[in-house]
């Protein structure tokens, strides 16, 4: 039972610095925008290979200490 409000705030400290991060890195090489008129369309490939990295690194880490 004393596991899940540590959990809790990993996850909560990973979607506020995924969510930093994205503010200040914005766009990078790799991630794809379509516009056509009134519509634009935002997919994120790199942006998302990089929180993939981070959270496989930060729960192997925390995976050893189980």
């Amino acid at each position: 039972m004393t596991e899940m409000p540590k959990l809790l705030m990993i996850i909560g400290a990973v979607l506020f610095l995924a969510g930093l991060f994205m503010q200040a890195i914005g766009k990078l090489p790799g991630d794809l925008v379509f516009k056509k008129g009134n519509t634009t369309f935002f997919f994120p490939i790199a942006t998302s290979i990089i929180i993939s990295i981070l959270l496989t690194v930060l729960f192997s880490i925390f995976g050893r200490f189980k």
